[in-house]
């Protein structure tokens, strides 16, 4: 089967212009505004994430800096991006496990693993991905971030579902229900919503948003069958990788092994 990801030229035009010093001056005064007014919202509004918004951009903006300028050399060596995958996923698992449970955060490895790996491995196999690195790390980058994302959301849920109605678990207990089953009849449902999402974005993809994917490649030189390809097999892959992401997290909460008042 023929490779739908294709190695591009560059793009004539960028969606964001950041060539010479008056670009990077705008640069920084765009994200320190929109970084600001978050946090300034934040405290408002009580919502009680002000500092992590200004940490997240300072985060966000040291990482992204030193990624652009490691990128290139990680790309021409097959060790090197299996090496940075690899950081990725430990990355992932971490930020996810310690949103749930900080001193057992190797628990949030299983789900970002078992959810991403499987599937990056399965869409190379299948030859729509090349071989190469320039198209694999993207990829496996928003599958990893995807059952990131969908493992976080899932154990909050269910770990919530538990601690508020902790009383319809006893009562699944008292009726003969072991606590894996009673924690699963709880918690499952609330943490199916971690799913919706995902549902959402691939239901409206390009009546609603235009995806990075999808833009990217068009800006790359690639016609509009290409693009709307690989945006498709992007989405319906993090579909699987959610899925799949949900259903250890839950399992996890269900066994004891993310903290709950249990």
């Amino acid at each position: 089967m023929r490779s739908v990801i294709l190695t591009m030229t560059p793009p004539a035009a960028a969606l964001v212009s950041v060539q010479g010093t008056s670009g990077l001056v705008r640069l920084a005064l765009v994200v320190v505004l929109c970084a600001g007014l978050a946090a300034l919202l934040n405290h408002l509004g009580q919502l009680g994430h002000g500092r992590d918004d200004l940490s997240a951009a300072l985060r966000a903006s040291v990482q992204l800096a030193v990624v652009g300028l490691a990128i290139l050399a990680v790309l021409r060596s097959w060790w090197l991006t299996l090496g940075f995958i690899a950081l990725m996923l430990s990355v992932a698992s971490v930020t996810a496990g310690r949103r749930l449970t900080p001193r057992k955060w190797w628990w949030g490895l299983p789900p970002v693993v078992l959810g991403a790996v499987p599937v990056a491995a399965g869409l190379m196999a299948s030859g729509l991905i090349p071989r190469q690195t320039i198209a694999v790390v993207p990829i496996v980058g928003i599958l990893i971030g995807g059952a990131m994302t969908a493992t976080t959301l899932a154990g909050k849920r269910a770990l919530d579902a538990l601690r508020t109605r902790h009383g319809e678990y006893e009562a699944a207990l008292s009726i003969g229900l072991l606590p894996r089953d009673s924690a699963l009849l709880i918690a499952r449902p609330d943490a199916s919503l971690a799913l919706v999402p995902g549902l959402d974005q691939t239901r409206t993809v390009g009546l609603v948003t235009l995806p990075g994917a999808f833009v990217g490649m068009l800006l790359g030189g690639a016609s509009p069958l290409q693009a709307a390809a690989v945006q498709l097999v992007v989405l319906v892959a993090l579909l699987l990788v959610q899925a799949i992401a949900v259903l250890v997290t839950v399992e996890l909460v269900a066994r004891g092994y993310f903290s709950s008042t249990r």
